[in-house]
């Protein structure tokens, strides 16, 4: 039987998606974070799959119900954050007709446009990694979704970690030019979280104003500025789910890259990573082939994972 989600459920979707996805474990905390508390869920929007009073499978799917900024809600777009179907189960049809059931209730809201896993702001993984969910690639790609670009996941090891004297001469050298790296202070956030926000994306200021207001401490952020004293860009880490290996965001303006600053605060929030304790960074989306992908890679970060993000588009 196929349903939407109902009080009571939670424990069997996250007990299922442990048997069912044992590469990416989930928590009842994050599972109650990241979706039963986030401002979009719909309980009709998770359809969840019920044998013999067991939850066996589930899919969701996600509209706007509140702008990610001003006022647009998307009307026709739709996300597909994630499925699964308990191993036990899998073979009879079960995943299909639960991605279906899935796209209908979209499509019922008028969404024609579905995005796999690239939702925000509470996206569990960026996209699907096809190594490690074969069979889930090819059955998204029988139901009419395609690649729309790919998302790397890179680590890198803090252990031993110290600021590399050619970090160190750069930011000496943009010092004395002028420039400031510095913590920020209450007020700073305002010109960081609209920095953030009007540059780069709306999610990010998003994630910084609600690390700051739940508590994360300000020396998990570097700000730099410019001689004039305008904000030029940032890097911090604990953004996310308050996890102190998780770097990201960060930013630097436009016409500012080429600079040395972005090289100097990745290092800086690095070596302040390794002071907390953190023995490796982390973040799980860039383009491997993008200015931040070459970056990171030249700080010594790996690729770890690669997802793709798919789209789905059909007529009304």
């Amino acid at each position: 039987m196929l349903r939407a989600f109902r009080p009571g459920d939670g424990p069997g979707v996250v007990e299922a998606w442990r048997r069912s996805v044992p590469a990416d474990p989930l928590t009842p905390g994050r599972f109650r974070s990241l979706v039963l508390l986030d401002a979009n869920f719909d309980p009709d929007g998770l359809r969840v799959a019920v044998t013999g009073g067991r939850i066996v499978g589930a899919a969701y799917a996600v509209r706007r119900l509140v702008p990610q900024a001003g006022t647009d809600l998307e009307p026709e777009q739709g996300w597909i954050p994630f499925f699964f179907v308990d191993p036990a189960a899998r073979g009879r049809g079960l995943g299909r007709r639960l991605l279906t059931d899935a796209l209908d209730w979209l499509h019922g809201h008028g969404r024609t446009r579905v995005d796999f896993a690239s939702y925000t702001p509470n996206y569990l993984l960026p996209g699907l990694d096809t190594g490690t969910y074969p069979e889930a690639a090819g059955l998204l790609a029988s139901l009419g979704f395609r690649t729309l670009y790919e998302a790397a996941a890179m680590d890198r090891g803090l252990v031993g970690y110290r600021l590399p004297d050619e970090i160190a001469r750069r930011r000496d050298d943009l010092t004395a030019r002028g420039y400031r790296f510095t913590t920020p202070a209450d007020d700073d956030l305002v010109d960081l979280i609209a920095l953030a926000g009007t540059h780069f994306h709306a999610d990010w200021a998003r994630a910084i104003r609600e690390c700051c207001a739940a508590g994360t401490p300000l020396d998990r952020i570097v700000v730099a500025r410019e001689p004039s004293g305008r904000l030029a860009g940032w890097a911090m880490h604990g953004a996310y789910e308050a996890a102190t290996e998780r770097f990201g965001p960060f930013g630097v303006r436009a016409e500012l890259r080429g600079t040395g600053l972005g090289k100097v605060l990745l290092h800086l929030v690095l070596e302040r990573m390794r002071a907390h304790g953190a023995h490796g960074a982390w973040f799980l989306w860039t383009g491997e082939d993008s200015p931040a992908g070459h970056l990171y890679r030249a700080a010594g970060f790996t690729t770890t994972r690669v997802f793709r993000v798919l789209r789905r588009e059909a007529a009304r």
